[in-house]
């Protein structure tokens, strides 16, 4: 099915604040040298395993799930530079009279000689750890026959020995997967824009005069929408947040829901964090008035149960409700010009964490540079001239990153040129 561009969105580029948050999502993206690898990678691993005998013609369908399928995928928890991807193996019928824990253990067997790092069993999937940092989830699953296209139930077992938790629990990670998509549709300005920057990061330089309908709905361009790389903004938060904590977090698929659930195409970058965060903050105040804990399940699947894990108490999602309330003062502060530059990037590196904010500063200061350089002006929403600050102080040490600071000016109807 071909996707239509039926909105153009906003370009999160023409904003300081949506600007500064944009450069931060490109810091935390899948690079384009690993996305590129990462989309041959799952086939890879599904024709080593046709290859061998356990899972010769057992093999249904081997399809991506989770951030990887909806193209969200960030450095995953506590990294800046690792990323997790997950794909389901729906198997035939020779697995069906088999335990969870045997299947599991069939699957870490076969992938055994796969050439990786190490991999490890986990309670539902096995891991494959790359030399590149790339970590590739593989879920086994069998179909739930007279339900809806490819719902199915996976693997649960901890292990060793079986145990009576052992089970299988059901899901349709593809089915969440069309839903999010049909509810998240293609924003063309913003999607080619975020496409040119995403390249450029990486030394691979796109056409600047490239109409922004030429980016085809296929590309190999990671976020395509607002409410997508808000998501990835508030996973990075959430990220954050919890670094140094040792139990379960907020599940991204559940964050995923409310990306979905709340999107709005044409909203300003740093609005659709705010819109989502509330959205959250609701359900969960509404969950806790009455003593219970915060339910969300699969708009497609009622039995797959996004907060089967998390959360374990009413206090858990309070605090993480108090967190979000703390994300979303501090951006409408930004928003509505309340917070000097300083403290803005005190702020974003509180919450989305000191290497990538540097970075993202240093990009802009290197666009900025750029454009000053050939005598271009950007300028901000209220008529800023937007201008490189001499450093910021990152960690203990002051560096020579150029930070964006706003330029006061009358107001007026222009806002620049934009590189």
């Amino acid at each position: 099915m071909t996707t239509q561009f039926a909105f153009n969105g906003l370009n999160p580029f023409d904003d300081p604040l949506d600007r500064i948050l944009a450069e931060i999502a490109l810091s935390i993206q899948l690079p384009p040298s690993l996305h590129d690898k990462a989309a041959g990678r799952y086939e890879a691993v599904r024709t080593f395993l046709e290859h061998t005998v356990a899972f010769r013609d057992q093999i249904e369908h081997f399809y991506p799930q989770g951030s990887m399928a909806i193209n969200a995928t960030i450095s995953n928890r506590g990294t800046d530079d690792e990323y997790d991807l997950d794909v389901v193996s729906q198997l035939g019928g020779r697995f069906c009279s088999m335990t969870p824990l045997d299947i599991l253990k069939e699957l870490e067997k076969a992938l055994a000689d796969y050439p990786v790092q190490r991999i490890r069993r986990q309670t539902r999937c096995v891991t494959l750890y790359y030399a590149d940092k790339m970590h590739l989830d593989v879920t086994p699953a069998l179909r739930n026959f007279g339900t809806r296209e490819r719902e199915s139930f996976i693997t649960h077992a901890k292990g060793p020995q079986p145990s009576a938790d052992d089970r299988f629990v059901d899901m349709n990670a593809y089915g969440f997967g069309e839903w999010y998509h049909a509810r998240t549709p293609v924003e063309a300005r913003m999607a080619g824009e975020f496409h040119r920057r995403w390249r450029d990061l990486d030394g691979l330089r796109f056409r600047a005069e490239a109409e922004v309908a030429d980016v085809p709905d296929q590309a190999d361009f990671v976020v395509k929408n607002t409410a997508t790389l808000a998501l990835q903004l508030i996973k990075r938060f959430r990220n954050i947040i919890y670094a140094g904590y040792a139990g379960r977090i907020p599940p991204s698929v559940m964050l995923s829901f409310y990306a979905g659930r709340a999107a709005q195409p044409n909203t300003a970058l740093s609005a659709m964090v705010i819109r989502i965060s509330k959205w959250i903050i609701a359900d969960i105040e509404n969950a806790s008035l009455y003593g219970k804990k915060l339910h969300v399940a699969n708009p497609v699947c009622d039995d797959d149960v996004f907060t089967d894990r998390w959360p374990e108490s009413v206090d858990q999602q309070n605090e993480f409700a108090r967190h979000l309330r703390a994300l979303v003062d501090g951006l409408e502060r930004m928003r509505q010009g309340e917070m000097f530059p300083d403290d803005m990037m005190d702020w974003l590196r509180g919450n989305f964490g000191d290497r990538v904010v540097t970075r993202a500063a240093e990009n802009i200061a290197a666009e900025v540079g750029g454009a000053i350089q050939k005598s271009q002006q950007l300028y901000g929403r209220r008529g800023g001239l937007i201008l490189p600050k001499p450093s910021i102080i990152t960690g203990t040490a002051a560096t020579s990153v150029a930070a964006p600071a706003v330029a006061a000016a009358k107001p007026h109807t222009f806002f620049g040129k934009k590189i």
